[in-house]
């Protein structure tokens, strides 16, 4: 996978080569730009001062957390909510998936266990899931059978709907002049 967002090619790098920084960027991908969102695990680790484990993360002191993610500038939005809310990740990652984020995604059977698994991480809801699981197919290669089915839209070949779409700047364009018409749609709806 060539991880192409308009970020750091450090940054690029470590989501393509760390299953962990690839999962903290997706948790934190909710109300900022998805830049910020994918840079913040690369961003992390050179505040800590090494990449950290999922185990590390999860074991890490919550208040010590929530004051490097609000370090400004800021690892998101909401650094406090956010910091607790990848710490508990990390700990379920631990707790069911022995401390290895790719183990929540390797060896699945086919596309409704993924999506399953990943649903059942705190803060990922259905869309936030299909958009993970899509990602994963597209960009690293985890196609397990089934797993369009699973990724829904965002799982369609050719789609620019979020970030398993984007590979280069124009496809990041074309995904947020999708964006834009989704929001605008549905603000027309409500009128």
């Amino acid at each position: 996978m060539a991880f192409a967002l308009p970020i750091p090619d450090e940054a690029n790098e470590l989501l393509d080569r760390d299953p962990l920084a690839l999962l903290i960027g997706m948790t934190l991908d909710q109300q900022i730009p998805l830049e910020k969102a994918f840079t913040s695990p690369w961003v992390l680790g050179r505040r800590l001062g090494h990449e950290p484990t999922a185990t590390q993360i999860a074991e890490y002191d919550p208040e010590a957390l929530a004051e490097i993610f609000a370090t400004p500038p800021a690892l998101h939005r909401f650094p406090k909510a956010m910091a607790a809310r990848v710490q508990e990740v990390c700990r379920m990652i631990v707790e069911q998936y022995d401390g290895d984020a790719a183990a929540l995604w390797t060896g699945v059977a086919d596309g409704a266990e993924l999506l399953r698994r990943v649903q059942g991480l705190p803060g990922f809801g259905r869309q936030k899931a299909q958009i993970l699981v899509a990602l994963l197919g597209k960009q690293y290669g985890v196609q397990p059978p089934g797993w369009r089915e699973a990724a829904g839209a965002y799982g369609e070949d050719g789609s620019h709907r979020s970030v398993a779409d984007i590979v280069d700047q124009d496809s990041l364009v074309k995904v947020r002049t999708f964006k834009k018409q989704m929001k605008a749609e549905a603000k027309a709806a409500k009128g």
